[in-house]
């Protein structure tokens, strides 16, 4: 134990049990020790968890306020929340909101568009501009005729995905090659109808992962909604689409020329029009990035050999569009739609565009395809 040397056996027996009890007290005092240290880790474990699962659950509500699933309502609520509050701040009058109250349940309940963002003409104000002005334009294509629609108080937000649609359905129901497919519909339907139809899409069994997403509902809710969706309700539909994904820039400046090729490819090849202004029979084209979705209406071939694309923006109100059905426009009234590939920066793009109708057997092929959903990635 030590290196003392004792003169009886009795100084010895004392001194060799004082090592003992010394012995004792400093493993009982490791003991306390390792215990408290235990304990000590055991609470900032626990207060690094309590942590996370508070950063987790506040990250989970964002998203979901983010796109929509949040619980606050939908369309409805969200028209008679931003009504209430024009009426608070003077912005409306109370005669007027009842108006709109009982126009919008209306229209609810027939489940039309009551067109209140609906601006008809631009079309063919486009092909009067390129008609008489656009001299730096050598050549354009412009999709069928179609309306433009625009957010509304109770979409404002989260609702683009919807009016795309919208824009597009206006355009191929002038369409004798899409009639079979459209046998149901007499004119536009309001967004909590196109909640309805997609979910049906789903029930039927299209895009089983993206249903789950959403938990199969989005009546009632804000959810965004983006290619895939728009996929599966005009497959649902009968109609032959593609979806397709430039998901990653494709030169080294971080635009995507093979999305504008992919464009022009898809409106020259309609061999009906010829001349320098080109109006095709093709619909639209549904465009999706990252917070935002817009329709491509057609693309110009400019006389330095660059494209410009011509989109249609939701999120534009009616009152800028109208702007464009005067008579004289110049090519400043047309920022509203050019976009060149400077313009069009974001990492990802998809675009869904319609090339025909279905066979119920074709129909029946695409469902079961859908079930692993992938889009052509370009490139």
């Amino acid at each position: 134990m030590c290196s003392l040397v004792c003169t009886s056996c009795q100084i010895l027996e004392e001194h060799v049990n004082l090592h003992l009890e010394e012995s004792r007290f400093d493993e009982g005092k490791n003991v306390r020790d390792l215990e408290l240290a235990r304990r000590l880790q055991d609470e900032e474990d626990g207060r690094r968890r309590a942590e996370e699962s508070q950063r987790e659950q506040a990250e989970f509500q964002k998203l979901q306020r983010q796109f929509g699933l949040d619980n606050s309502g939908g369309y409805k609520q969200q028209s008679l929340q931003n009504m209430e509050r024009a009426v608070a701040s003077g912005r409306m009058q109370p005669m007027e909101f009842h108006r709109q109250k009982a126009d919008m349940m209306e229209s609810l309940a027939y489940g039309i568009d009551d067109g209140s963002t609906k601006t008809s003409g631009v079309m063919e104000a486009l092909c009067r501009y390129y008609h008489n002005a656009g001299s730096e334009v050598s050549r354009v294509w412009l999709c069928s005729q179609l309306d433009h629609f625009s957010a509304s108080l109770g979409d404002k937000g989260w609702g683009c995905g919807f009016r795309n649609f919208q824009m597009l359905l206006s355009s191929l129901l002038l369409n004798d090659a899409y009639k079979d497919c459209l046998q149901d519909f007499r004119s536009i339907p309001c967004i909590p109808k196109i909640q309805c139809m997609i979910e049906d899409a789903w029930k039927e069994g299209f895009d089983p992962h993206g249903a789950s997403h959403f938990n199969g509902r989005l009546q009632g809710t804000k959810a965004w909604i983006g290619a895939c969706e728009m996929y599966s309700l005009l497959t649902s539909l009968q109609f032959k689409c593609r979806i397709l994904d430039f998901h990653k820039p494709s030169s080294p400046s971080g635009t995507h020329p093979l999305l504008f090729e992919w464009i022009w490819n898809y409106y020259a090849s309609d061999i009906q029009g010829t001349g320098r202004i080109v109006c095709t029979s093709k619909p639209a084209i549904y465009l999706q990035h990252q917070g935002h979705s817009r329709t491509i209406v057609g693309i110009e071939e400019r006389k330095n050999k660059t494209y410009c694309l011509l989109i249609f923006d939701p999120g534009c109100p009616s009152q800028n569009m109208q702007k464009l059905l005067k008579q004289n426009i110049d090519g400043a009234s047309l920022k509203l739609l050019r976009k060149y590939a400077g313009s069009l920066k974001h990492k990802q793009y998809q675009i869904v565009a319609v090339e025909g109708a279905l066979s119920p057997e074709e129909k029946a092929v695409r469902l079961q395809t859908s079930k692993i959903f992938r889009a052509e990635r370009i490139p």
